[in-house]
């Protein structure tokens, strides 16, 4: 066989198999990936690549440690979401940089990040001082997501007739059907109020997937299953 027809063969059924991949992987964004879906990404994608053009390498053994690679994130992906811990391990935690208009300097170098990419971060966001920002998080995904004081905000109908409540964020107080128990105390509640919360709402706490406490003290649930059709 010629090797041209080869080439195009192997191309051919590489671009099949990348494209199964990804769909099996799941819809997610180039920019919420993680760093090591990323770098796994790359890797599968050279892989490919090189079988695709090198006659002389075993396609078999190429496609053996395709999906050697590609069963790493889906493996990776499934452990993440069944635990919370696991998650924190492979993806890391956000990590807050400002808070209440103050630069936290230990959190930059920990995240080694330095002072001018705070501020280019937040100049694309158009936010030239610091001290309009009430909250600032890097999120695992290298994203940094922002909170604007309330007199920077812009206007809302409820600033126009109505006086406008301090923004709380709310918290996180269950997560995968697991207590979180440190952020939980660190607020003042305890684990028999977040029960009695959802004994009214006829709810364990393994049956919620998110549960957050707002400003007002209300529990908002999520539960596993929600009676709702697939779409």
């Amino acid at each position: 066989m010629p090797e041209w027809i080869e080439i195009i063969i192997r191309t051919t059924l590489i671009i099949l198999g990348i494209f199964f991949i990804t769909k099996l992987l799941g819809k997610k964004q180039l920019s919420k990936l993680s760093f090591f879906e990323y770098i796994l990404g790359i890797t599968i994608g050279d892989i490919a690549g090189t079988i695709s053009m090198d006659i002389e390498l075993n396609v078999v053994n190429g496609i053996i440690s395709i999906l050697i690679w590609t069963s790493v994130p889906i493996i990776v992906s499934y452990c993440s979401i069944k635990s919370k811990k696991f998650r924190d391990v492979v993806e890391g935690k956000a990590t807050t940089f400002i808070q209440d208009g103050k630069i936290l300097e230990g959190n930059l170098r920990k995240e080694n990040y330095t002072t001018d990419a705070l501020l280019e971060q937040l100049r694309k966001k158009d936010i030239f001082s610091v001290a309009d920002v009430e909250f600032a998080i890097l999120e695992t995904n290298g994203e940094l997501s922002v909170l604007l004081k309330k007199e920077k905000q812009k206007v809302s109908w409820g600033d126009l007739f109505g006086q406008g409540a301090a923004v709380k964020v709310p918290l996180t107080v269950i997560m995968d059907g697991e207590l979180l128990e440190e952020t939980i105390y660190g607020a003042g509640f305890s684990i028999d109020w977040i029960k009695s919360k959802l004994s009214h709402k006829e709810a364990t706490v393994e049956e919620v997937f998110l549960g957050q406490v707002d400003v007002d003290g209300n529990l908002y649930v999520d539960l596993y299953h929600d009676n709702l059709e697939k779409k």
